[in-house]
């Protein structure tokens, strides 16, 4: 969960009137949040009893709800309550040793401190590097179309490279990367899919605050535990052997000790004439255990049938993972219970499943999935996107929820990121008849679009559009909300303190899941189609399957 919104793929909707009430209750949301996030349910991490007590809640509920079962067919031709996932873990074993050689001193690191370095990927169970030289290639982005190449034919093999987070364009606003809004380029994830391209022992990327849009907190709560990916023919592929996080603050260390100037050589890599830059006498060693084993995950499916187009659907999904039993906060807790991130999203799928089958049925179908190993790279959602269990010709929509609204209503609802779709003045539209007014995103730099489970759907070609409650709060306003936010990515986002509170006011919540009712079930009641906007990186895609919509 990144950008706490609700995420949806929509088409053009009629916004005259609402048919159904959908009776939101605050109070069957916070029973919810309060049962998934107790200590009970171990931070619900993947494959841990976390995840069996989470699916099991989740199934209960949908039953209660009266929907039906939508996963896996079984043997007996019906349907089972979850899609089976499998998955990939890896866990380093054992104490991590870090040490750097520089200036003629050895410097030795902590995992968790100056350096996060995540569990290998490549299906090895020892890692060794020894004395590694290291390079700087600033943002480590290789984009022909925009004629950049931050590598100019430097040989990687045998080093590793430090690389900055986010776009070029980042600290200007301005550039070949679209100014302040976050690329593809910009993501954590593009920046270790390069490093294993580019035949790099690793790449590790420089933490910095604003750029990255979170603090070292979560950096080392989310790298230093258990990793996951799908199962993969060749992991080397896409996984070079070092994926890590480095403080800003070792960096500029480093590279004094170098001979070098941080601040001036990260200038030099926004411009497209940066070449790379070896630390002189700067060596990196690591040495450490990795468990690696197959497991299998769940995503919970229900549904309920349409009455006239059965095979077409509007999905909506939550993740219901989150980080499990990690590193130790100062007061000692271990459990990262992710009420906000995201037992509140699953709360309001759970009781959008309630609204929806208390409601007249709808005459393209509605699916409700809870997702797994959100946290761990998107891949609930993309183990279904790519493998689902319906074809995604006819899937009309995805809504997502990704984190509530726990502070009280807003006056308006804001996008996350630029989706290029052509219905977003229906969107707002529907939003306006429930009088909330529109915010563009206003931290477009934070790629808050590529950080959640609607863009795998949006990759293979549905259309997705974020959004949630913006900043202007009924009370306290823009401050206050601004404040809100801030305080929740500083002091709870992927730390033990993103605890249930029952002081919240969800009535907010409420508010916006109404919004997301609407707009699906008006969706689920029309024979329009979502599309992209013309130039959209996901246009071509969903072109290829037109035919099979009519």
């Amino acid at each position: 969960m990144k950008k706490l919104l609700l995420s949806a793929a929509v088409c053009a909707l009629s916004t005259s009137a609402f048919a159904a009430d959908p009776h939101i209750d605050p109070a069957k949301l916070s029973e919810h949040i309060k049962v998934l996030s107790s200590d009970a349910f171990e931070g619900r991490g993947p494959a841990t009893p976390g995840e069996t007590k989470a699916v099991a809640y989740i199934t209960q509920e949908f039953k209660a709800d009266g929907l039906q079962p939508g996963g896996d067919k079984l043997k007996s031709g019906q349907r089972s309550w979850t899609q089976a996932v499998p998955l990939a873990e890896f866990d380093i074993k054992g104490p991590v040793a870090v040490s750097v050689k520089a200036g003629g001193e050895t410097l030795t690191w902590k995992q968790g401190q100056e350096v996060a370095i995540r569990a290998a990927q490549t299906g090895v169970d020892h890692v060794s590097v020894k004395d590694a030289p290291v390079v700087f290639v600033g943002y480590g982005v290789k984009a022909p179309e925009r004629n950049w190449d931050d590598f100019k034919g430097v040989d990687l093999h045998g080093k590793i490279a430090l690389v900055l987070v986010n776009d070029p364009d980042f600290e200007t606003g301005k550039g070949d990367f679209g100014g302040k809004a976050e690329t593809y380029y910009g993501r954590w994830t593009y920046k270790y899919e390069e490093a294993a391209r580019q035949g790099a022992i690793g790449f590790i990327v420089i933490h910095e605050t604003a750029p990255a849009s979170y603090g070292w907190n979560t950096v080392k709560n989310s790298n230093t535990n258990a990793v996951f990916d799908i199962i993969r023919k060749d992991p080397s592929k896409v996984h070079a052997p070092i994926e890590a996080w480095i403080q800003r603050d070792s960096t500029v260390e480093l590279f004094k000790k170098a001979g070098l100037d941080f601040e001036a050589l990260k200038k030099q890599a926004q411009t497209r004439e940066f070449k790379p830059v070896i630390l002189s006498g700067v060596t990196f060693s690591t040495d450490f255990a990795v468990d690696a084993k197959k497991v299998v995950s769940h995503n919970v499916v229900g549904l309920l049938p349409g009455t006239k187009h059965p095979n077409e659907r509007v999905i909506y999904t939550a993740h219901w993972d989150h980080l499990g039993v990690g590193l130790p906060d100062a007061k000692g807790d271990r459990i990262y219970n992710g009420a906000v991130d995201n037992a509140s999203g699953v709360s309001g799928l759970i009781e959008l499943g309630r609204a929806f089958a208390h409601a007249p049925r709808t005459e393209r179908t509605v699916q409700f999935m809870a997702v797994t190993a959100e946290e761990k790279g998107l891949l609930g959602s993309e183990y279904y996107a790519t493998n689902p269990v319906y074809p995604l010709a006819s899937t009309v929509a995805n809504i997502n929820m990704d984190g509530a609204a726990v502070n009280g209503p807003a006056k308006d609802i804001s996008t996350s990121g630029d989706v290029g779709l052509t219905l977003q003045d229906d969107l707002i539209a529907v939003a306006k008849a429930h009088g909330r007014s529109f915010t563009p995103d206003a931290r477009p730099e934070a790629g808050s679009f590529f950080r959640s489970d609607h863009f795998s759907f949006a990759k293979q070609g549905v259309p997705a559009l974020s959004f949630g409650s913006g900043q202007d709060l009924v009370k306290g306003g823009v401050a206050a909300g601004k404040a809100a936010r801030e305080a929740y990515t500083r002091d709870r986002y992927h730390q033990p303190a993103d605890e249930f509170d029952p002081n919240w006011d969800l009535s907010g919540m409420a508010a916006d899941l109404t919004i997301g009712f609407d707009l699906g079930r008006q969706l689920a009641n029309s024979r329009e189609w979502p599309e992209w906007k013309a130039g959209s990186e996901f246009k071509a895609m969903r072109d290829k399957t037109a035919a099979q919509r009519k």
